[in-house]
């Protein structure tokens, strides 16, 4: 009986582990289906960037220290580098993924603030990219540092009313370089949540395909940094 008594225990903090994990990515998961394709097929990329404070207004998120702690002033993170489909969609779980190693969780956490993330972002988006864990990492940081976050976003201290067409705007006046219609602007629950840049397989800027869209909704929250 007392082994039956353990064993469920061990259960339930399993189960409770695997909550979190999913609950970390919850807000951040990719709306709509991907569907499973050979690792490499694909034909571009897609560089989300989070923004934290709307993350951490959710209420019931899994907060991490890092990236929720009031002082710790966290704005855009990289959220992943997902591979799309040109005709629309993306692939995702190309494979069977092995837990990515500690070194390199902990040259991504400046970057993607939470380990759970990181491990999250492997298996189901990495792994389509054809690459091993190392270079598919190192390829992000590659991609996170090829974007200028606007000057006006690093220190927000106050809320502000914002449409995704300003967002985009502001991205584009900061990455001049950049071709038309390289950014895109997502929001949820009247807050802007999210910026997508679309990139070659080599990381050059280009513009989106027709299925990233910027969000339908008008006016919207932008948080300040905590």
């Amino acid at each position: 009986m007392a082994d039956m008594k353990n064993w469920i225990i061990a259960l339930l903090i399993v189960l409770v582990a695997a909550g979190g994990a999913d609950g970390r990515s919850h807000k951040r998961s990719r709306k709509g289906g991907g569907s499973s394709s050979t690792p490499g097929q694909f034909d571009y990329y897609l560089l989300s960037l989070s923004w934290a404070p709307d993350f951490c207004d959710l209420k019931g998120s899994a907060r991490s220290s890092r990236e929720c702690a009031t002082g710790n002033h966290v704005g855009f993170i990289v959220h992943g580098l997902w591979p799309q489909f040109e005709r629309g969609g993306y692939p995702k779980q190309c494979a069977p993924a092995s837990p990515v190693a500690s070194d390199i969780v902990t040259r991504m956490l400046p970057l993607m603030m939470d380990a759970g993330l990181v491990q999250h972002e492997w298996a189901d988006h990495g792994t389509c990219s054809g690459l091993d864990t190392s270079t598919y990492f190192d390829t992000v940081r590659k991609a996170a540092a090829a974007v200028t976050i606007p000057s006006d976003y690093k220190n927000l201290n106050q809320a502000i009313q914002v449409s995704p067409g300003d967002v985009d705007g502001k991205f584009a006046a900061a990455n001049t370089s950049f071709p038309q219609n390289t950014f895109r602007t997502a929001c949820g629950s009247g807050e802007i949540s999210e910026v997508h840049v679309c990139l070659t397989k080599d990381l050059k800027p280009r513009a989106c395909a027709v299925d990233v869209q910027d969000c339908s909704a008008g006016q919207q929250r932008m948080l300040p940094l905590r």
